[in-house]
């Protein structure tokens, strides 16, 4: 009869997970581990086969607290914004699982495509852009996959402490790289004056939903 487990699966799980959150994955042996629950390594194994199988519970934790962010931002009255924005918070509160799910191998990232399309899927963000702004499919999965770039480039500077904005010039900027890329696909003839002109949102109504504000320069734009 095997021996019984002195601690729970979930028990040394979310030891791991605090572990890896303050000091990152590579701190994660088994014996600190050990140390961390009181105990020696040996109680790991009584409920895990082997300690990747505990960094794999870790990737899990992680993920289910990135998409928390996510959901949160997602309910931002602009959701499109709200879910960079949530990204780049999740960098600067999370660094160390920031790194571990969009930095590094371990937590299963691998090319920037795969995570552009693993973020979309989760977030539809996409779509909101086709329905909201006026243009074709193509186009808004273009403007989704470089602001997408943009975000992530904001977020890996906070992760190594080298941005220095605050959350209102770090939301402006999106904002401003934003309607460079609609404009981007507009000059493109990717996008179709008259799909803009009936819209039921109105042209005003459209730099409103985008910035929260009026913007005169943007509005004679469109």
């Amino acid at each position: 009869m095997p021996p019984k487990a002195k601690f729970t699966r979930e028990e040394i799980a979310d030891a791991a997970f605090q572990l890896v959150r303050e000091s990152g994955m590579e701190a994660l042996t088994a014996r600190e581990l050990g140390k961390r629950i009181g105990s020696s390594p040996r109680p790991i194994f009584t409920v895990f086969s082997s300690m990747d199988e505990v960094r794999e519970a870790v990737v899990q934790k992680a993920v289910e607290l990135d998409m928390e962010y996510t959901r949160r931002g997602m309910e931002n009255s602009i959701p499109s914004k709200g879910a960079g924005l949530s990204y780049i918070q999740f960098a600067m509160d999370e660094p160390q699982l920031f790194r571990l799910l969009f930095m590094s191998s371990s937590g299963g990232s691998k090319t920037v495509p795969s995570m552009i399309d693993q973020f979309n899927s989760a977030t539809h963000v996409s779509d909101f852009i086709e329905e909201h702004y006026g243009i074709d499919r193509d186009s808004a999965a273009r403007v989704f996959q470089n602001i997408w770039i943009y975000t992530h480039g904001i977020a890996t500077m906070c992760v190594n402490g080298l941005c220095a904005y605050t959350q209102e010039e770090i939301s402006e900027r999106l904002t401003e790289v934003f309607w460079a890329l609609i404009e981007s696909e507009r000059a493109k003839g990717r996008v179709g004056l008259q799909r803009w002109a009936p819209s039921p949102i109105g042209h005003h109504s459209v730099v409103f939903l985008m910035t929260g504000r009026e913007n005169p320069v943007l509005m004679s734009k469109v």
